[in-house]
């Protein structure tokens, strides 16, 4: 569930009007921005965007990115566009950073077939490339057979599960993982073809045959293998989405120097779907709500944009 809180009734036209008086005289009004934006959904934001064309010809994105700075900046940035938009800006970026294909595995397995589609075509539009052409060319061998093949999957999405060819399947993997051979060609035909659903009975056989699930059975053999690491990403964020991401803001809060680039993805990627129960998970791991951490790790005007979309109301 979402935890963003958003008014009943919205008027386009003055939330474009709120934004432009936020702009003018000397300084932005970034609390004025934020009670706006901080508090539409997709749809809205979309309508916004239009209306603020419509009355000044002007591009909101634009004049946001012109107004705002530093990690507010980037991560109102990432909050304005559609979805697709979004996560298509992310994988690029994760590209052009070169060692960030975590990245990449979360929207290719954390997204439906149909979202996934939509980022493709949003990031062909966008930077003239298809996403796998780009996946190709960053990445090389084993990654680049496993990344190409998950953000060109479209995976069945029904209920239907074949039980005899999932607990084959799971022996496989088994079979793989004991002999470490973790690139084998039918562990990532495996986890590029089948659908999720079908892919959890799997895990869940695994559990159940071998005594241990298979994200801890790969955990020992990640730490130096990227291969591996990206494997075990692939797997949670398909059949433990909560969890992952429960972990990826632990990490990105509890490390030296919060991971803002990390924070700020989960939440704002989050926000309209799961975050309410990532928020939920956050305080039985930790020992802390997880707006209270994120009160205490970052500070102005980012902080109160991100408690914003993790349902604060000023």
């Amino acid at each position: 569930m979402a935890t963003i809180v958003v008014p009943a009734n919205v008027s386009y036209v003055e939330d474009a009007e709120t934004l432009r008086k936020a702009f003018e005289g000397w300084g932005t009004n970034e609390k004025a921005v934020i009670a706006v934006l901080g508090h539409r959904n997709a749809v809205q934001k979309k309508h916004i965007r239009q209306a603020y064309w419509d009355l000044y010809q002007e591009d909101l994105v634009k004049r946001l990115e012109s107004e705002l700075g530093g990690d507010f900046e980037r991560a109102m940035y990432r909050w304005i566009l559609d979805p697709e938009d979004r996560d298509a800006v992310l994988a690029n970026v994760a590209l052009r950073k070169s060692g960030d294909f975590h990245v990449i595995v979360e929207i290719a397995c954390a997204r439906s077939a149909e979202e996934l589609l939509l980022v493709r075509r949003a990031y062909q539009a966008r930077y003239k490339h298809s996403l796998e052409e780009d996946v190709a060319t960053h990445t090389t061998g084993d990654i680049r057979k496993l990344l190409v093949g998950l953000v060109t999957a479209f995976m069945y999405e029904g209920a239907e599960i074949n039980t005899r060819l999932a607990k084959s399947e799971a022996d496989v993997l088994q079979e793989a993982i004991k002999d470490k051979h973790f690139n084998h060609d039918e562990v990532i035909r495996i986890l590029t073809t089948r659908s999720k659903t079908q892919l959890n009975t799997t895990f869940n056989h695994f559990k159940d045959d071998h005594g241990t699930s298979i994200t801890k059975a790969l955990l020992g053999e990640k730490a130096d293998n990227e291969f591996v690491r990206l494997l075990s990403i692939a797997i949670r964020t398909m059949n433990e989405p909560l969890k992952y991401y429960e972990k990826v803001l632990r990490n990105a809060i509890k490390r030296i120097g919060t991971d803002e680039d990390a924070l700020t993805r989960v939440i704002v990627t989050r926000a309209e779907k799961d975050l309410l129960h990532i928020k939920e998970l956050y305080p039985k791991r930790n020992n802390v709500p997880l707006d209270h951490a994120v009160d205490k790790e970052i500070h102005g005007d980012y902080k109160h944009f991100l408690l914003a979309l993790l349902g604060h109301q000023d």
